[in-house]
């Protein structure tokens, strides 16, 4: 049987795979915290505009996910997001490792892990490719994420 925090892992991916922000949304608890290497760390509504953003921007995009593991305090997925970067329109196939907290039947605590030298290289081209596991290419990526996001939720409010 399944573990009831697995299921909701499963749905969270589910959801995303349908673009349905609000499915998505309705797995996280309010005050939830997501982290990985572009979006170091955000906070409530922000992790839920966050991925509002995303989908809206999504081209061509996919997901597939696996390995979905979970018990009370915490669990685990791998996915693959396969999307058009929207700025560069290149083609980035992103594999990803998540580990969840979860507390009341919602995810609290979200963590993504994934290599943004590759990422970068896919995204960028030649000049990720060749700077992008520079500390100074690599803050200028969270840079630009996090004033994409301010602009992205002003602009929603």
């Amino acid at each position: 049987m399944t573990h009831p925090n697995a299921a909701l892992i499963e749905r969270f991916y589910e959801a995303f795979q349908r673009r349905d922000v609000d499915a998505m949304a309705a797995c996280y608890a309010p005050d939830v915290t997501f982290t990985d290497p572009v979006f170091v760390e955000l906070h409530g509504d922000e992790v839920r505009d966050m991925w509002r953003m995303l989908v809206s921007r999504a081209q061509e995009f996919t997901l597939a996910f696996s390995h979905v593991t979970a018990n009370d305090v915490g669990g685990s997925a791998h996915w693959v997001a396969s999307y058009v970067f929207s700025q560069t329109g290149r083609t980035v196939v992103n594999p990803i490792d998540a580990r969840f907290m979860f507390r009341d039947g919602l995810i609290v605590a979200h963590h993504d892990r994934f290599d943004l030298w590759r990422w970068a290289s896919q995204a960028l081209g030649a000049k990720g490719a060749l700077l992008g596991w520079t500390p100074f290419v690599q803050n200028a990526i969270r840079e630009q994420a996090k004033l994409g996001l301010a602009a992205w939720r002003a602009k929603s409010a």
